[in-house]
Formats: structure tokens, C-alpha cells, sequence
């Protein structure tokens, strides 16, 4: 199995195409205006320009309200909208926009599990670390993707303890909050695929 890596946060060309280039499989743009990654619709569609077909580009979102999505989806249509599972009851998306599911270290979690989802810590963006033996309990039962404190140090770790179907990291790969660090997004890839890349060898 291939492992699926998103880098998110990103606010600048020169991340982006340094995440595209190092072989990311998402970029996230985040639409949080509490957030030091908060960019405005316009600017996600002009980022996600220069992202290649195949590669998934995802609005984040927490708990937005009606007037966000509107402004979110007039300018910027993205492959995947990511929001807490609780946000997406009732929710109406445009066509061809998937749902991520966010699960959280502390919720409540859902009875079924959504086929895909992400697991985070209790407070995105903090560089908490998410609790990895739950996780590794929900990754056995779905597609799970890990987020929450990692790092191109970190993530080796977690892949090997929580064996997740994808990764997913933000502040990890920064200098400062909202700043994206190019070297360590491509540090934190390379490093995702070696321990995947040893996974597979090891346990499939």
C-alpha cells in the first residue's frame, strides 16, 4: 500500500510547488480566520493552479459557517472539503467536492466510522500530538489518516506505531506559525515514504 502524505497550511507558491515537487499526495488550504494559515478563497484558487491533476487539493475547515462556504465556493473550487464530522450533518456541497472527516483525540466517535476519515488532536494547528493508540485502534477499521505533532522526526514513529493509511502535517513543517519551511516539507515526505516503504516490507 502506498502511503498518502498531505502537506497543509499553505499560503505561498514556494510552498506549494516544493510540496507538488517532493511528491505530496494533497495540499491543504486552510479557510479558519483564528488560524496564522487563513488564506481568502481567491488566494486558494490562485495556489491551486499550480497544483497537477492528481494531486488533491482541500479547503480545511472547523466549524464553518454558512457565509464562509459560500464565499469558499464562489471562488475556489477544491477536490475535498475537510471539516469536524460533527459540521458535515445537513452540510450541502457542490458537485464533485468530497467529504474528509475530522475525528478528534477526546471526542465522541462515531459508532460507524466513515470510510475515510482524519484523526487530530484536540485543537488543530498547535503541533499537539494526537493520541496514537487510539488511532492505531481506529486505523484498523478504516482508512485512517494520522495528523496531530508530527514532524520529519515524529512521523517514522507514528507510521510505525499507528500503520494509517495517509499522514498529514502543518505546523510540523514550519519556521514560525503559519511559515512553511521548505526544506523540512521535503524533509518530513522523504522521511514518510522511507517508513512506509519499511512498513510494506515488514508487514505486508
Amino acid at each position: 500500500m502506498t502511503l498518502w502524505v498531505k502537506i497543509c497550511g499553505l499560503s505561498t507558491t514556494e510552498a506549494v510547488d516544493v510540496a507538488v515537487a517532493a511528491g505530496a499526495n494533497a495540499v491543504g488550504f486552510v479557510f479558519h480566520p483564528a488560524s496564522p494559515r487563513n488564506v481568502t478563497p481567491e488566494v486558494a484558487a490562485r495556489l491551486a493552479e499550480r497544483v497537477p491533476v492528481g494531486i488533491a487539493r482541500i479547503a480545511v475547515t472547523r466549524h464553518p459557517s454558512d457565509a464562509l462556504l459560500s464565499a469558499l465556493f464562489a471562488a475556489f473550487r477544491p477536490d475535498v472539503l475537510q471539516t469536524d464530522a460533527i459540521d458535515l450533518e445537513g452540510l450541502a456541497l457542490p458537485a464533485g467536492v468530497a467529504i474528509l472527516p475530522v475525528l478528534r483525540t477526546g471526542g465522541v466517535l462515531p459508532i460507524e466510522l466513515p470510510a475515510r476519515c482524519l484523526y487530530e488532536s484536540a485543537d488543530s494547528g498547535q503541533g499537539a500530538q494526537a493520541d496514537w493508540s487510539e488511532a492505531a485502534r481506529l486505523a484498523a477499521r478504516t482508512r485512517l489518516i494520522l495528523a496531530g505533532g508530527l514532524n520529519p522526526t515524529s512521523v517514522a514513529a507514528a507510521i510505525d506505531r499507528v500503520r494509517p493509511y495517509g499522514v498529514d502535517v502543518s505546523s510540523g513543517v514550519e519556521s514560525a506559525p503559519g511559515r512553511k519551511d521548505c526544506d523540512k516539507i521535503q524533509a518530513f515526505i522523504a522521511a514518510a515514504r522511507a517508513a512506509a516503504a519499511l512498513r510494506n516490507d515488514g508487514w505486508e
